[in-house]
């Protein structure tokens, strides 16, 4: 539906959805579907799979002085500025007409709530490499979205009743090699294949029960599994997880006659708060690094504000009972975009408040994954609204 205001009631421009029916629906709505997450729990497709686990990449774009300028080169790190038991990495791509991409992976597996990843972006931007590339340049565009990471181990099975879950809204993403187009596209065409030749036997009920073999006996599916010790060998640290993918990727070729496991649910390995000290992060100087809501202006996001919130929350109470007290507050570090913060509330003695800022989500989804008491539901907001992104 469209155009329903804050109150439940239908606003002058309302008209109801549209309900599409097709013999075949084939889900590939990215990482961390809403539609995807239904199916899922509907008809128990991840029942015997590994838990999922996801990354938070935060990424700007920039304009770079032309003498700073190498089409083509990419640099990939990995460690700083996250610690030891932090998974993650960043990236830097010199692009065509003078621009470069640049970004800050974090696992949200990680245990310290007072670990901000949009902060941890700004300091992966003040390493002296990097700030000599971006020094003189123009920030154009940011913006913020999960990766799903699990790989092999986590995959659900990929077919249900009527139709089939494709890319990362089943989690084909290649977490060894960062990349997840090409798995994407072939189960696409690997799914396409199994519909052809349903609808050419001219069945009335189109059955997909064979897709899932399908995928996993292709060469995505393969090049999956050969990669699936990768991703929850880090687990134990940076170091032992390095070496564990030199010795996979190097030596045993994927071959390895042992599978590791994942250690748990993201939201799940957050630690409470007095296991940690806060954390002091540095202020923005305005050239390099910047505060966030200059850097929400840049990525365009707005939303109608006479809609109903599109973030949810389960029970309106556990931010206050749970979340602040025990892991002090963490969605107001891990969200990229501002939506949740603290606010004092009324009265001499009044107990701060979780305030919900839906107007400046980014559809990243952090929230719905990290959350430790699945407390948040992310749904999906009214047509049109989002990030702008023009050269993301």
């Amino acid at each position: 539906d469209f155009g329903w205001g804050k109150d439940g009631r239908p606003r002058d421009n309302f008209a109801r959805g549209i309900e599409l029916r097709a013999k075949a629906t084939l889900l590939a709505e990215g990482c961390r579907g809403s539609l995807s997450a239904q199916v899922m729990a509907k008809f128990g497709l991840r029942d015997g799979a590994q838990p999922q686990t996801y990354g938070l990449g935060i990424k700007e774009v920039w304009e770079v002085a032309p003498e700073k300028h190498v089409p083509g080169r990419v640099w990939h790190t990995i460690g700083h500025p996250l610690d030891a038991r932090t998974y993650g990495g960043g990236f830097l791509y010199h692009m065509s007409g003078g621009r470069v991409a640049l970004g800050l992976v974090v696992g949200l597996d990680y245990e310290d709530p007072y670990l901000s990843p949009y902060q941890e972006f700004q300091r992966l931007k003040s390493h002296p490499k990097i700030r000599e590339v971006l020094e003189g340049g123009q920030c154009l565009q940011y913006g913020a979205r999960t990766l799903i990471e699990g790989g092999w181990q986590s995959l659900p099975r990929l077919a249900f009743p009527g139709g089939a879950l494709l890319g990362c809204a089943a989690g084909t993403l290649n977490a060894a090699k960062i990349k997840g187009t090409h798995t994407a596209m072939k189960s696409g065409m690997v799914a396409a294949d199994e519909v052809a030749r349903e609808l050419e036997a001219g069945k009335d009920a189109i059955d997909l029960s064979g897709f899932d073999e399908a995928f996993r006996g292709s060469w995505a599916g393969q090049e999956l599994r050969a990669a699936r010790n990768f991703r929850p060998g880090f687990g134990q640290g940076l170091w032992l997880g390095a070496a564990n993918a030199a010795l996979e990727g190097w030596v045993l070729r994927g071959n390895a006659p042992w599978t590791l496991s994942h250690h748990g649910a993201d939201h799940e390995r957050l630690r409470p708060a007095s296991e940690f000290q806060p954390r002091e992060y540095p202020k923005p100087d305005g050239e390099v690094t910047f505060d966030l809501p200059t850097s929400l202006y840049r990525s365009g996001t707005n939303h109608d504000h006479h809609q109903p919130a599109h973030l949810k929350l389960r029970d309106a109470a556990t931010p206050e009972a749970v979340n602040l007290p025990v892991y002090a507050g963490p969605e107001s570090r891990y969200c990229p975009a501002g939506v949740y913060e603290y606010v004092a509330g009324e009265g001499d003695d009044a107990e701060p408040k979780l305030q919900i800022n839906a107007q400046n989500c980014l559809h990243c989804k952090a929230c719905d994954i990290k959350d430790p008491t699945q407390n948040i539901e992310w749904t999906v907001p009214e047509g049109g609204g989002g990030p702008a992104y023009a050269v993301m």
